[in-house]
């Protein structure tokens, strides 16, 4: 699918879309919870199907009792032979393996699309010597899981993703309680305190050493609770940036104390020069005296695509670090924002784990492709806003993935040519 973006005055409301992050954890709980969870605020897109399909096929009883809100009844034993899809979610992948090597049994973890091309090397060797069998053609899904983990201390590297230590921690409450998981090199830590609240609120204590080493307090398991999914942080950065750079969009639904990593989107703002309105209803960027900035985003690498757009319309360099962490996402973005943004005369140098953005007054329009991945489809979007000419997005139903009402909102907004 192609999409064409006029440049011009945008203006509008948004309501922030659910957090798929905090909707994955939650779902993941609620399936393996006794009782019956209610789940407020859920979204829609594709990740977040994904693994609703995965905790029915667990054997967790899901109804809708509108369209955002959902209710689980969970189970008590989780089945010992079963095969899982996790469709193109990197973070339900993780959590899955990790939840299910700690329960024990048989399982085979299939996915599709571009996340048969990320790897699962972390895991591969953390698995090793552990009594659980790891089988995967060179890292890669499918994934044929067999066992349970007998080791009492558990060493995770954490320098990729946090994703797999917070695997490791849904199924802690299934290992013994003297079992304790150390962690090195931890990044994106604010997504490791995002599992361990979701853990809290049914009813998992889980105690942590400066987020080096993890044991759960007491024996207990999971209870049902009631349960309301923030909106998202990630899928608010680029409407930020857009008011940033002078549309008039004003957002609605975000928590100003949430734990999710990408609400440093606003230090990064901060970071520019750009001033932030906000009140109980909305909130509003100034962004008329912006400048170059510098920004260490390697605990919140989904604001790369966002910042990205942010430094390529404010003239001068600007530097953004925690390239390394872009290599396995849906695509490997440092690569592709450079190649793209140099579509449009914009000038990106990646060098080590730093982006350097020549920013530029005029940007061009042109074609442009988000090669698949959600987060470039979107970035894309606002550079059009605000191009001398517009900008034409090939794969634009990329950003199903995570906010499939992104379209939708978009041409809701009232355009002033």
């Amino acid at each position: 699918m192609k999409i064409n973006v006029k440049p011009g005055f945008r203006s509008g409301m948004i309501a922030v879309p659910a957090s798929k992050s905090d909707t994955q954890r939650a779902l993941i709980c609620a399936g393996i919870a006794e009782g019956v969870s209610i789940i407020s605020n859920i979204g829609c897109s594709d990740d977040e199907q994904a693994v609703l399909q995965i905790i029915k096929d667990l054997g967790a009883e899901v109804q809708f009792i509108d369209q955002h809100t959902l209710q689980v009844k969970g189970i008590s034993t989780l089945p010992n032979n079963l095969q899982l899809n996790v469709g193109e979610s990197g973070l339900a992948t993780r959590l899955i393996i990790g939840l299910l090597s700690c329960y024990g049994g048989r399982f085979t973890i299939t996915g599709k699309g571009t996340l048969l091309k990320r790897p699962l090397s972390i895991y591969a060797d953390f698995f090793q010597n552990s009594g659980v069998l790891f089988n995967s053609s060179a890292n890669f899904l499918p994934v044929e899981l067999e066992g349970k983990l007998e080791r009492e201390n558990l060493l995770v590297d954490g320098s990729e993703s946090s994703q797999y230590i917070s695997g490791i921690l849904l199924g802690l409450p299934f290992l013994s309680p003297s079992t304790c998981l150390k962690v090195i090199n931890l990044a994106s830590k604010p997504y490791v305190e995002m599992t361990l609240k979701t853990l809290k609120a049914f009813g998992i204590e889980i105690e942590n050493d400066d987020f080096t080493s993890f044991k759960w307090i007491k024996p207990t398991t999971y209870k049902a609770t009631n349960y309301t999914i923030e909106s998202d942080w990630s899928a608010a950065s680029c409407w930020l940036v857009a008011t940033a750079l002078g549309a008039d969009i004003q957002l609605k639904g975000l928590s100003m104390v949430s734990k999710q990593a990408d609400i440093q989107i606003l230090r990064a703002l901060e970071q520019a020069n750009c001033f932030i309105l906000n009140s109980d209803e909305s909130i509003f960027v100034d962004g008329s005296n912006r400048t170059t900035f510098e920004f260490d985003a390697t605990d919140c690498p989904d604001l790369f695509p966002a910042l990205t757009t942010l430094a390529a319309f404010t003239e001068g360099i600007s530097k953004i670090k925690g390239v390394n962490r872009l290599t396995t996402k849906e695509s490997s973005r440092g690569e592709v924002l450079q190649a793209e943004y140099s579509k449009l005369g914009v000038h990106i140098e990646l060098q080590d784990d730093c982006m350097l953005i020549h920013g530029k007054s005029n940007v061009n329009g042109g074609t442009v492709s988000s090669h698949h991945d959600h987060r470039i489809a979107m970035c894309f979007a606002i550079a059009g806003m605000f191009a001398s000419d517009p900008i034409t997005i090939e794969h634009a139903e990329a950003v199903s993935k995570s906010y499939p009402e992104f379209w939708e909102h978009f041409e809701k907004l009232t355009l002033k040519m």
